[in-house]
Order: C-alpha cells, then sequence, then structure tokens
C-alpha cells in the first residue's frame, strides 16, 4: 500500500485525479511531511461517484447473500494481511500513537464482521389483512445510495461504521473523508474493498472541501441517505440541507461526557479510567470525559492522585510505541485549544496541570476550581484538556451532567452497582457506562447520542435499520367486492 497509489479519488471502480484544478496536500501533523498530493474532486465528480454508486447497486441486487457475505469477510482478511502498513498510515496522517492505531484497527474488524451478517438477516414479514383472501407482505430492501461524511479523529472506524453496514445492507456508497483523513478515512477503504471483491462503482470516495463543492454532496438526487460523523455546527447544517432535500440524515455528532465518581468508588480505578477517557488520541473523541466530577469527601485524594498520573503521560513522536500523546490534526485544533485554555484561567479556572503548547504538540492541561457555567465545562474539549468538579451529592453530580447541550456518553464509578444503573438512567445521554471508561462502541450495542449530539443509533439491527426501507406489497388471492 504506497502512499501515492492512495493518493488519487476512487470513482467507478478507478483511480484517477479529480476534474477541479485545486490541489489538497495530506500532511503529517507530527512533522509537516507531504504524505500524498490529491487533485480534489469537483461536482462533476460527485455526480460521476453517485451515478456509478446507483448502478453497481443494481449489480449488487443479484450477487447472492453468501457471496456478499463472503465479500465483506474479505475485506477483513486483507486488514489482517496488512495491519502494518494501515498502523502506519494511521501515525503519519493521524498523529495516532500506535496503541491507538491497533484499538481503531480492532474496531473495524469487528463493525466489518457484524456488517458480513447483513446480506442474512434482510428479513421481511407476512401479516394478515383486514380483506379477506389478501396477504400483506413486508419487504426489507436497501435504501439505495448512501452518502457518508466521516471526521478526522478515528476516520478509519468512524467512515466503515457506516460504509460497511451500508454496503452489507446492500446499498451503494459514496464516501467523502475529512480533508486532513483523506487516506484513512477514505481512500484506504476503497482499497480495501476493491481488493475484497466489491462490484466496481459500488463503493467510491471523493476527496474534496466543500469550498469547491459546495452543498452538492448532500443535495445530489440519487442519495437517500446522508450518514455524518463530525461536530455539532454542522451536523445541524447537514441535517437541515438533508431534510429540505428528503433525504434521512443519520447524525452522530460531538460530546460533553461527565465521568463521575462517587465516595464508594475505587479511587485508583477512577483514576486510570478517566486518563484513558480524557487523554487517548489527544482527547480528539467524542466520546471523551471533557468533566470529571468528583464527590467532595474523595475530592482531595482523587485530584492528588490524578495529577500524579498525568505527569507520568509521555508527548512526542506517534511512532514511538512510549508515546501516549501525539499532535493535534491541525493548527487550527490546536489555537481553539490555545484560546479555550486561556478563557479557563481567564474566568477563573485554576491549572493544577497547564502543559505548553507547541505547534500542534499540546501538552495535557488539568483545570481545578472550575464552575459548570464556564466556556471549559460548557464546550467540547476536543484535545488533551479536562476539568475536574466537586459535587456534594448524587443530585448535584446528575444536575452538573446534565447541563450541557450534549448527550452522547458518561461514566459512573460506584461500588455499588445498582446505584450506579439507576444514577444513570437519570443522565440524560444516549450511552453511560458503570465502573468503566466514556470510550466505549461495540459491534451489536445500540450507539447514537440525544440532544445536540446527533439522530438516530448505528451498530448491529439498528444500522440494519437505518440504511434499509420497509416496502409493503399486498398480494389479493381474489376478488374484492366494492360499494360502487
Amino acid at each position: 500500500m504506497d502512499f501515492q497509489q492512495l493518493g488519487k479519488q476512487f470513482i467507478d471502480g478507478e483511480w484517477r485525479d479529480g476534474k477541479s484544478t485545486k490541489s489538497l496536500p495530506d500532511i503529517n501533523p507530527y512533522n509537516d511531511a507531504v504524505i500524498a498530493t490529491f487533485q480534489i474532486a469537483d461536482v462533476a465528480d460527485i455526480d460521476c461517484a453517485y451515478q456509478a454508486a446507483y448502478k453497481a447497486k443494481l449489480e449488487w441486487d443479484k450477487v447472492n447473500p453468501y457471496a456478499k457475505r463472503d465479500i465483506l469477510e474479505n475485506a477483513v482478511k486483507y486488514i489482517e494481511a496488512h495491519e502494518e502498513e494501515i498502523t502506519s498510515i494511521i501515525v503519519q496522517e493521524l498523529g495516532g500513537t500506535r496503541l491507538k492505531a491497533a484499538f481503531e484497527i480492532g474496531l473495524v474488524k469487528n463493525m466489518i464482521k457484524e456488517a458480513a451478517t447483513f446480506p442474512l438477516r434482510m428479513e421481511g414479514k407476512i401479516l394478515p389483512s383486514v380483506e379477506d383472501g389478501k396477504e400483506n407482505r413486508l419487504y426489507r430492501i436497501p435504501v439505495g445510495v448512501v452518502g457518508v461524511i466521516s471526521p478526522f479523529n478515528f476516520p478509519f472506524f468512524l467512515s466503515m461504521k457506516s460504509v460497511a453496514p451500508a454496503l452489507g445492507a446492500g446499498n451503494g456508497v459514496v464516501l467523502k473523508p475529512h480533508e486532513d483523513s483523506p487516506i484513512t478515512g477514505g481512500t484506504l477503504i476503497g482499497k480495501i474493498f476493491e481488493e475484497a471483491g466489491v462490484p466496481k462503482g459500488l463503493l467510491n470516495v471523493v476527496v474534496t472541501d466543500i469550498k469547491e463543492i459546495g452543498d452538492a454532496f448532500v443535495e445530489h438526487p440519487i442519495p437517500r441517505v446522508i450518514s455524518f460523523t463530525g461536530s455539532t455546527k454542522v451536523g445541524s447544517y447537514i441535517g437541515q440541507v438533508a431534510i429540505k432535500n428528503f433525504k434521512k440524515p443519520l447524525l452522530e455528532l460531538g460530546g460533553n461526557s461527565a465521568f463521575i465518581i462517587l465516595e464508594d468508588a475505587d479511587i485508583d480505578y477512577a483514576v486510570q479510567a478517566a486518563t484513558f477517557s480524557r487523554f487517548t488520541h489527544q482527547g480528539q473523541i467524542c466520546m471523551s470525559a471533557n468533566r470529571i466530577l468528583v464527590q467532595q469527601t474523595i475530592y482531595p485524594d482523587f485530584v492528588d492522585k490524578f495529577r500524579e498520573k498525568v505527569s507520568t503521560l509521555t508527548t512526542g513522536d506517534p511512532s514511538d510505541p512510549q508515546t501516549i500523546i501525539g499532535p493535534v490534526i491541525n493548527n487550527r485544533q490546536a489555537e481553539t485549544l490555545e484560546k479555550l485554555i486561556a478563557s479557563g484561567i481567564e474566568q477563573g479556572a485554576s491549572a493544577l496541570v497547564q502543559g505548553k503548547i507547541t505547534g500542534r504538540m499540546v501538552d495535557p492541561t488539568v483545570f481545578v476550581n472550575v464552575r459548570p457555567d464556564m466556556a471549559v465545562a460548557q464546550e467540547e474539549l476536543f484535545g488533551p484538556v479536562v476539568c475536574i468538579i466537586p459535587f456534594e451529592t448524587e443530585e448535584d453530580a446528575i444536575e452538573i451532567a446534565n447541563d450541557t447541550r450534549f448527550g452522547l456518553s458518561g461514566a459512573i464509578h460506584t461500588s455499588n452497582l445498582e446505584r450506579g444503573v439507576e444514577m444513570a438512567k437519570k443522565i440524560h445521554t444516549g450511552m453511560i457506562h458503570v465502573n468503566d471508561v466514556t470510550i466505549n462502541d461495540e459491534p451489536i450495542v445500540a450507539f447514537g447520542g440525544e440532544k445536540q449530539s446527533g439522530l438516530g443509533r448505528l451498530n448491529g439491527e439498528w444500522s440494519l435499520d437505518e440504511f434499509t426501507t420497509l416496502k409493503w406489497i399486498s398480494v389479493n388471492y381474489k376478488q374484492r367486492k366494492f360499494p360502487y
């Protein structure tokens, strides 16, 4: 797998340059090396990709479901045979550590394995009728073509989270990866499914930017579902454009997860879990713990142990197996974090740990003396920055946890598991985990958020529902009597 080979558009089964005159350099965020340079796709390329997916979907319809399953399983075999090369791509293009790469690749393989079962699960129903001699049949059928827009943080997985289930459910797909991750989130996936044996044109990858194509990717008449993973601001806009054009939006958006530690929790374990929940992949995960809420009686003890743990985290070259925190993805992210840290201090928060920011390298910052209304407690902290907030009672913790426009993930630590479950029910999130980390995703469990964290659910039967529709066909075995 060579970077230059993957530095092309993948449209209608062909690797080629986009028709735009503009180019997009794919930059290694750690050392500024140019990995590949893309000639970006224009509106005509978007149309070509959607047309190809539509035509190929008609061919995919004719493929035996067991053969479809085998093709998807071939994709897993290809990944396993090229795992070291894919790890290298994740490290170089995303600034991901080798630990992060292994985590992401494992998620991808499990997601494809689940999607490989979809061709055998396109089940319908036969229902009775109010009319004598009539039968009602419900057929589960593919929606047709799915447009997928993926982010830069876990692009291999978050692209595959929609691409593989959409293909498994019988659809054509056009994938637009983020401009900071065009290979990991885009052309790498095109290569995997090309080698796996999907029909030519069934999966297309277009690398472009919004200045070039505007709303063309969402407005195009062919796709019936637009699956977007990214920021709440952009997701809101995409959802509105999709609905305006009578397409179903599937939105996986931002988060502001609360990691709650009750006084009866195992503090040492909570420190470990909170550290993983915040600093994995530099905190660039929508489920990352932004706010650590600690019951007042154990607050001093937790703060001391958490500061000690964070001080051991190594920042540096993501290709070094010892590195825990690599670079953030681009200069804009680093600048945003710098402004958020400054605003936190200006509003009265204290930096228990304040790391320096050098280019895209952002050392950990840990805030205490944080009020729930501060920007650092209200905004998604997409980097290695975290707030620790004390609370008195369980009711206080619930109120603070719910004081956000987001509702994605969370965690509660307690020695009383059922107490944790009852508390979890009162927190307005799509997902929450007792005695675990905030970062969880499993291939057969419903994944999605509440409030401004998204619309819809993915994984398992929920992905099958999102990427299919039901068609009612009735059969009348005898003639009906009409009133006139």
